[in-house]
C-alpha cells in the first residue's frame, strides 16, 4: 500500500486509476535510492519533472512499468475504495539500488513530457538489482477512506 499520497493527487486518484481513456495509463517509476528525498517533500512535487528536477533519480536502467489490469473497486461495507493492478516484474533487472516506486497519471503515452505526468503514489520498494528478476506486488496499491 501506498507509504505518501502526494498533495497534487489527494481525492484524485481514483479517479485518474478508473478512466478508460485510450491513450491513458498508469506508470511505474523506480526511484534510486541515492539523493531520495523524504516524503515530505517528495508529497509536494505536483508533475514527474519536476521531482526528477530535483535530488531524486529515475533508475532507468531497470525502466518505467504501464499498470495493467488495474482495477478501483468501492468497498460500502469498510467505507472506502481500493485500488489494485497486476503485479509488475522487471525480468533481468540491473542498475543502481532503489528505494522507492512512484505511480504516475499518464493523461496520453503516445504524446507529452514528464510534466504531463501526475505523481500520484510512492510506495517503499528497496531493491539492489543483480541481474535477477523483480516482481513488485501491487494489490491495494492504495485505498480511499473519507475523513468523517
Amino acid at each position: 500500500m501506498a507509504n505518501i499520497v502526494f498533495n497534487i493527487a489527494l481525492g484524485k486518484v481514483a479517479y485518474y486509476a478508473g478512466l478508460p481513456l485510450t491513450n491513458d495509463a498508469l506508470i511505474a517509476i523506480p526511484i534510486e535510492t541515492s539523493g531520495i528525498v523524504s516524503d515530505a517533500t517528495m508529497r509536494d512535487y505536483a508533475d514527474l519533472s519536476t521531482l526528477l528536477a530535483g535530488a531524486s533519480n529515475e533508475q532507468t536502467t531497470m525502466g518505467r512499468k504501464t499498470l495493467a489490469s488495474v482495477t478501483v473497486t468501492v468497498d460500502n461495507t469498510n467505507d472506502r475504495v481500493a485500488l489494485d493492478a497486476s503485479d509488475i516484474t522487471w525480468t533481468g533487472a540491473t542498475g543502481n539500488a532503489i528505494s522507492a516506486l512512484v505511480i504516475c497519471y499518464d493523461p496520453d503515452t503516445t504524446t507529452g513530457t514528464d510534466s504531463d505526468l501526475i505523481p500520484l503514489t510512492k510506495h517503499d520498494f528497496s531493491i539492489t538489482p543483480d541481474g535477477s528478476d523483480v516482481t513488485a506486488t501491487i494489490s491495494d496499491f492504495l485505498r480511499a477512506t473519507s475523513a468523517a
